[in-house]
């Protein structure tokens, strides 16, 4: 019995109250104090000047356009993410790491960088933007163009977020339904894509809290035209802080935050209530 108990307190890496200390630490400065001085910042209004702050036309617009495009993004990250996961995991063809090393650009690109670049290309004056233009759709400077650099910026989530799983699911299971008689498009849809859904919640998820934060792709894209309504939460709030208005950009970020924090949140509820589902069956 004392071998035993003298086991378990034996760990393979020892230091576990040294590096708990490192890592509640490193949460606190750079997680925890930074969201605490959103509040503290956010509290030197006071409740009336808060709720007009947040019920402005500008700002309850600049959330809408945040927010709906973000989720627009997301779906259709989720749709071609699953697609290229798809392709990758399944599929040998020649320059696949290529492709598969180009999944993370977004991630190493200067998100600024890209914006510009997807402004010029989709305006008036480039390629492919005038094609689109000539048949009378824009894409620079209107919501078309903040859905396609959030969906530049969001897709390496739900590749990444599905490319594992996809990649531990054992071909027996297809080979076994086929067997039985299931056509390819059962199989997917009864045997595959519960087993991906959760990751692909995963993908969604991220894509979308980013999509709502984010400044540099957007900022160029979007025109930031308060008439069209192609303002986005972080430039308002980005006004407010060159204005030297704190308490109002950090009362803004704070409402921003909340919504992240909500959607992450159902989001994981979703995914735990299917695993259960799952497990259950």
């Amino acid at each position: 019995m004392a071998l035993k108990k003298r086991a378990k307190q034996v760990r393979v890496i020892p230091g576990y109250r040294l590096t708990l200390g490192i890592t509640i630490a490193l949460l606190s400065l750079l997680i925890l104090i930074p969201l605490a001085s959103v509040l503290i910042y956010s509290f030197r209004l006071s409740p009336a000047d808060f709720w007009n702050l947040i019920t402005a036309k500008n700002v309850l617009s600049a959330f809408a356009a945040s927010i709906v495009c973000s989720v627009i993004a997301a779906f259709i990250n989720a749709i071609f993410g699953l697609i290229l996961a798809w392709v990758l995991v399944k599929y040998d063809f020649p320059g696949k790491r290529i492709l598969d090393g180009l999944i993370e650009l977004p991630f190493a690109l200067p998100t600024a960088v890209a914006g510009i670049t997807l402004s010029k290309m989709y305006s008036d004056t480039g390629f492919p933007g005038s094609f689109f233009s000539g048949i009378g759709i824009d894409i620079s400077y209107t919501h078309i163009g903040i859905v396609l650099a959030l969906i530049f910026i969001g897709i390496p989530f739900t590749v990444r977020a599905v490319q594992p799983v996809l990649e531990k699911i054992d071909d027996q299971y297809e080979e076994a339904a086929y067997i039985l008689g299931s056509s390819r498009t059962r199989t997917f849809w009864k045997v595959i894509f519960p087993e991906l859904f959760p990751a692909l919640l995963t993908g969604f998820g991220l894509a979308l809290a980013r999509g709502i934060g984010e400044y540099g792709s957007v900022i160029y894209i979007s025109g930031n035209s308060a008439k069209n309504g192609t303002q986005v939460v972080s430039y308002v709030i980005m006004q407010k802080l060159e204005r030297m208005d704190y308490a109002a950009a950090t009362a803004i970020a704070l409402v921003l935050l909340i919504i992240s924090f909500v959607l992450l949140f159902v989001i994981n509820i979703i995914q735990i209530r299917r695993a259960k589902r799952i497990s259950l069956r």
